[in-house]
């Protein structure tokens, strides 16, 4: 009697629902843990060095500068590392130290051969540093607050040596920017819902801290430094654990940035990003993929199996099931990560996620990034 491939569908779908299932109640649980850490007297906060790489990022310092500078935190220092810039941002910087004693600059006029060029202006910019704590952001961010600073320093004064925050994007009109926030929710759902597991593996350069010791006693970015990208979750991949992994979290804690206009530079963004998961650890890499891959199966195989009407009640219960899943889902982190997303086009969001991450998966996976280098 011939194979009947059909038999499969249900069980096949049954088995990628049941994964995605297991696997948002796993984040979820995770980021209900999360709670806003209780204040720490200023006396007892470390001191900490705030480091920006830059390069052509004149206008954006020009508005970055003055939020650092405005930090409430007892013992900061700001080191911004300009990396070869040709709009002005030397001269932008000369005078911006006159005017902020607690400001330093770094000039970059030619990269070494075996490093990119932001892990470079970083690594020197780690190195200069007075303080034993670095928290890193990006010139194109802005602290959420004038308590930003002392926030992710309290992850520290409770003994952490990681300290993973996050970082959102300004809500705009457009498909586009919804999308854009939709994936960086999701993002967050996953790696702050895994370090609230214990289970830590990535964090995001706009907004991450870690002891000065820890990055020089494992060589920096050793391994991959030649690598475009990768200088915050790889960083973090190679060395969070349990228990040197703090995630701190709310509106004074973030980050916020304006998100990508065109989706060409939006495309080259993810695509870089995804690509350095290349260089995750192969638990990491297993456990994110087949999260992503039951993603993607779950509505390839509801396809199929409602076109040949296998017990389709069953199959849409069981879609129903997951998207009211969703739905409570990302209020539950817009919550706890101090943001806010409207739910209305989730359920939109979560079929184009389909589309995205098979054309974008795939070019990173085989395809050659390039950015600043």
């Amino acid at each position: 009697m011939p194979f009947d491939l059909s038999t499969l569908l249900f069980p096949l779908f049954a088995a990628a629902i049941a994964l995605q299932l297991a696997c948002w109640l796993f984040f979820l649980t995770g980021i209900g843990k999360l709670k806003a850490l209780p204040p720490v007297a200023k006396a007892a906060l470390p001191g900490i060095s705030i480091i920006v790489a830059a390069r052509n990022e004149r206008a954006n310092l020009q508005a970055l500068l003055p939020a650092l500078m405005a930090q409430e935190h007892p013992d900061f220092e700001v080191i911004i590392v300009n990396d070869r810039s040709s709009d002005g941002t030397e001269t932008l910087l000369a005078a911006a130290e006159k005017q902020y004693p607690g400001l330093r600059a770094l000039h970059i006029h030619e990269r070494p051969p075996h490093i990119s060029g932001k892990k470079y202006a970083l690594t020197l910019g780690i190195k200069a540093a007075r303080h034993r704590q670095v928290l890193l952001t990006d010139a194109d961010c802005r602290p959420a607050s004038t308590a930003w600073a002392a926030l992710m320093a309290s992850g520290f004064a409770r003994g952490a040596d990681i300290v993973l925050g996050f970082s959102a994007y300004r809500p705009q009109p457009g498909w586009l920017n919804y999308f854009i926030r939709f994936e960086t929710l999701l993002t967050a759902i996953e790696y702050l819902g895994a370090a609230a597991n214990k289970l830590p593996y990535m964090g995001v350069g706009r907004n991450l801290a870690y002891k000065k010791d820890l990055f020089l006693e494992n060589k920096g970015f050793s391994g991959y430094q030649e690598l475009i990208g990768g200088d915050d979750d790889l960083f973090v991949n190679k060395h969070a654990t349990a228990r040197n992994t703090v995630v701190v979290t709310g509106s004074d804690a973030l980050t916020l940035s304006t998100a990508k206009s065109s989706w060409k530079t939006f495309w080259q963004q993810k695509t870089r990003h995804l690509a350095a998961g290349r260089q995750y650890s192969f638990t990491t890499k297993l456990s994110l993929g087949l999260f992503n891959l039951s993603w993607i199966f779950t509505w390839l195989l509801a396809a199929a199996c409602l076109s040949a009407r296998i017990m389709p009640e069953w199959v849409l219960y069981s879609l129903l099931l997951r998207q009211l899943v969703l739905q409570a889902g990302f209020p539950l982190a817009t919550k706890k990560l101090g943001v806010t997303f409207a739910r209305t086009g989730i359920i939109f969001a979560d079929l184009f996620y389909v589309i995205y991450y098979i054309f974008a998966g795939t070019r990173a996976l085989t395809g050659k990034t390039k950015t600043w280098a």
